[in-house]
């Protein structure tokens, strides 16, 4: 044959969808598929022979007490006899499987002789007694020899044989039960994959796999229920737990039933190692255990896998030292019980999956047979054995981590995708946006990146600020695709994929294609997410003049291994982000744009988050630890607009309180655990000081909100007769002097940076007995305030807010407009 190669089944445990290998199988020269067997010498033959097995079980008793005295007899002889024969199946699988199929067809002939031989014997043969093996007494002796009776049909043969009547096996010693006979009986079902495992060598496997083993199913089906029929109607109690080669005693020809019973278990063994070959081959071809079974890769210049024939070979001759056939009985039904619940449970996830192209032929298919298969194996097993069932679970579950840990080759599918798909459109569904309440809010982050090289460290702290919502990595791409002859969005999704993995964050990925960034941002805000998982805040880089950073080349995860530029790897991430943009380069946006995607987003009534020098954020912050350090720091949240300076009032709206929120959240990331929340309390120009406060203190005890709060007073800039009911905005939109404004928002710069280096110290109301030494401010939240209404005056608006956070280090300016806390139980 031209090739030999088969692959593993369609469907697997796990869910991958097993690729059929090459036609040429390993390579052979020039060589074409040879899928030439038959649905008969293919599937029906193997299977109807790997199923008459159960005869090797119950009747093989050939060499022993009361078979034939030819050969020597004990543990080391039956040893050698179960050697040679394993040796001569192992020659005829190592030359392949049209051999296979020959000497299958022959032994198929001598079986159904020997079964007609022995059917015809039931009828033709008169009553006897048939003597039986005295069985050892007690101190060496031997009880009285005993008699078993072949009645000839007898109504009362078969009444006394309808009984359970378990005894002791006479070749183990061991008390029978309802368990160990099912062992030993379920053996002759365990053929009914042989012809799936031959699937590599049928012409049409589609076809033949399922027609073939459904005769081969009914055809010993019929033929076990007659020969059951024919010994409990003529072969009495005794004589059947006795003598386990009873056929002979009772044949027209007693050496055509030992010539039946002989090619029945080379026929069994044929099958069953030609079968496991097969798929230890595949697995090898899989590399799904790496060099454990990289030997099996080898073949024959025909495409045979001699070298998984070998492996198997060696692994049945480690089962012969067992000994005793009976003994191993009960493990080896518990494995095929295992291999057949994977197998039903995989049909009952595509089935459950509703996977369109999983379209069974079979018309009496459904997911109540699967769950029933499922269900009885699982209790079969454990009622065999619960030990070898506990530890064939657990080695099947230590399998499946395995192989998921590895992953499977590109081309599988997976069914836990479908499965994971089904499931979470069903709860999508289900999560009304009509019912969200404010009780159960969470930050929904929409981060806009325009080249992640630049953006690692901001990419991992929008990461932590989630607290388990919805994170979608938002990208524009510039261009008109009526002008382009294909997306060119599409071919970028593997990169970002990939970026996600080596960052090691739980996001998502969406990209657009837009003239420009703003109407790029537009769409993302609008159509990102899914049902009641759309993102509510925007989070944004700060637009400076900043040079900069390839983070690419500093940070450890993305150092490329040293494999990477290997043939058939998948290209390194850093080819796949174009450089960072050069000092002074043109910007895909401008400063006019840019303001106004922030306008955009609080009109689409998105809450807004500005991150400005995120680079410098303490690298142990940012990791997945706990965050353990030897160095302390501060995260400062200041929840007044800094720019329209007035007291109390502004630390209950609905912004400043998600300003407090957001920096509580980023205080349950592990990583910044150790860090210390201070809030800033500005005192108004008539306010006393500790009013405030006291009011503060109250608030953040209804909000469960652990900080410290210090009180500030406002330094030049701040105006005392500046009416308390000015609206939002008004400043940014009202008729003020640039000079005025610029030196308002130096005040509060310098206010904001004294006060990151106090440590602990505090100002009025603030802790004593501050050291300079302390800790330091890792991150400042600041108040965003909105922008202004005429969009003349955007870039002034951009230049305060530099202005404002120039040298601060790390800071988020936050503007919320949806509430996000709540007192009530």
């Amino acid at each position: 044959m031209a090739s030999e190669s088969s692959p593993l089944l369609a469907y697997r445990l796990l869910g991958e969808e097993g690729a059929a290998l090459p036609a040429n199988g390993a390579g052979g020269p020039g060589g074409a598929s040879a899928r030439k067997l038959s649905t008969f010498l293919g599937v029906v033959v193997p299977t109807v022979l790997s199923m008459f097995s159960i005869v090797v079980f119950l009747r093989i008793d050939a060499t022993g007490p009361s078979g034939l005295r030819v050969l020597p007899q004990g543990y080391g002889w039956n040893l050698l006899y179960g050697s040679l024969l394993l040796g001569l199946v192992g020659g005829v699988c190592t030359l392949g499987a049209g051999l296979y199929a020959r000497a299958s067809f022959l032994t198929f002939l001598l079986v159904s002789g020997s079964l007609a031989s022995v059917l015809i014997s039931f009828v033709a043969v008169g009553p006897r007694d048939i003597p039986l093996t005295p069985r050892p007494g007690p101190n060496g002796s031997s009880l009285p020899p005993r008699l078993g009776h072949f009645t000839g049909f007898n109504s009362s043969t078969l009444k006394d044989n309808l009984g359970a009547g378990y005894a002791e096996d006479y070749t183990t010693g061991a008390m029978m039960n309802f368990a160990s006979v099912f062992a030993v009986l379920f053996n002759g079902c365990t053929g009914i994959m042989a012809g799936a495992n031959m699937s590599g060598e049928l012409k049409d496997p589609s076809r033949a796999i399922p027609l073939g083993t459904i005769v081969a199913v009914a055809y010993t089906f019929f033929v076990y229920v007659l020969l059951f029929f024919l010994s409990s109607f003529t072969c009495d109690r005794t004589l059947l737990q006795e003598d386990y080669g009873f056929f002979r005693a009772i044949s027209l020809w007693p050496p055509l039933v030992l010539i039946g019973i002989y090619a029945t278990a080379l026929s069994a063994s044929m099958s069953s190692l030609i079968g496991a070959s097969r798929i230890l081959h595949a697995l090898a071809r899989d590399d799904l255990f790496g060099v454990i079974l990289a030997p099996a890769k080898v073949v024959s210049r025909g495409g045979n896998p001699w070298a998984a024939v070998l492996y198997s070979w060696g692994l049945v001759q480690l089962v012969l030292l067992a000994g005793k056939l009976n003994t191993l009985a009960a493990v080896v039904t518990v494995f095929y019980l295992v291999a057949y619940a994977a197998v039903d449970l995989s049909c009952l996830s595509l089935e459950w999956a509703s996977a369109p192209n999983f379209r069974p032929t079979f018309s009496l298919f459904s997911w109540h047979t699967c769950l029933l298969g499922v269900a009885s194996c699982l209790l079969m097993m454990f009622l065999i054995s619960p030990g070898a069932a506990g530890g064939s679970l657990l080695l099947m579950g230590l399998l499946a981590a395995l192989l998921t840990a590895r992953g499977g080759p590109s081309s599988w599918g997976y069914v836990s995708q479908a499965l994971l798909f089904h499931q979470v459109r069903k709860y999508l569904l289900r999560l009304d946006v009509r019912k969200d309440h404010v009780k159960f809010w969470r930050p929904q982050l929409l981060l806009l990146v325009g080249n992640p090289r630049g953006a690692l460290p901001l990419l991992r702290l929008a990461n932590q600020l989630k607290k388990g919502g919805l994170y979608v990595l938002g990208h524009v791409t510039l261009g008109d695709l009526d002008a382009l002859p294909s997306d060119p969005v599409q071919p970028q999704y593997g990169a970002w994929l990939s970026l996600v993995d080596r960052a090691q964050v739980k996001a998502f990925v969406d990209l657009t294609l837009s003239p420009s960034v703003r109407q790029g941002a537009q769409h993302l805000l609008r159509i990102s997410g899914l049902g009641g998982m759309k993102p509510n805040t925007l989070v944004l880089g700060f637009y400076d003049d900043a040079p900069p950073q390839d983070h690419f080349l500093t940070d450890p995860a993305f150092s490329e291994p040293a494999d990477s530029t290997r043939e058939g790897s998948s290209p390194a991430l850093s080819t796949l982000f174009p450089p960072p943009r050069a000092p002074g380069s043109p910007r895909a946006l401008s400063p006019q744009d840019y303001v106004a995607t922030v306008a955009d987003a609080l009109k689409m009534n998105k809450n807004v988050v500005l991150a400005r020098a995120s680079g410098a954020l303490p690298p142990e912050r940012l990791s997945r630890g706990s965050g353990g350090t030897s160095q302390l720091h501060h995260v400062d949240v200041w929840p007044l607009n800094l720019l329209r300076p007035r007291g109390g009032p502004g630390y209950v709206d609905v912004c400043g309180l998600f300003l407090l929120q957001m920096a509580t959240i980023l205080g349950m990331v592990p990583a910044w655990h150790s860090a210390r929340l201070r809030i800033f309390l500005c005192l108004g120009p008539r306010e006393a000081p500790g009013a405030a406060e006291g009011r503060l203190r109250a608030l953040l005890s209804q909000l469960r909100i652990r900080a410290e709060v210090q009180e500030v007073v406002w330094g030049e800039g701040a105006r005392a007769g500046e009416p308390e009911a000015e609206e939002e905005g008004d400043f940014v939109n009202s008729g003020r002097g640039d000079a005025e404004a610029e030196a308002l928002a130096r005040s509060a710069n310098a206010l904001v940076r004294a006060q990151q280096g106090r440590g602990t110290g505090g100002g009025p109301g603030g802790p004593e007995g501050g050291d300079a030494e302390g800790p330091t401010t890792a991150l400042t939240f600041l108040y965003l305030p909105r922008p202004p209404a005429d969009p003349a005056r955007y870039p002034r608006y951009l230049a305060l807010l530099e202005t404002l956070t120039r040298d601060l280090g790390p800071t988020l300016l936050v503007h919320g407009v949806t509430p996000v806390t709540c007192t009530d139980l």
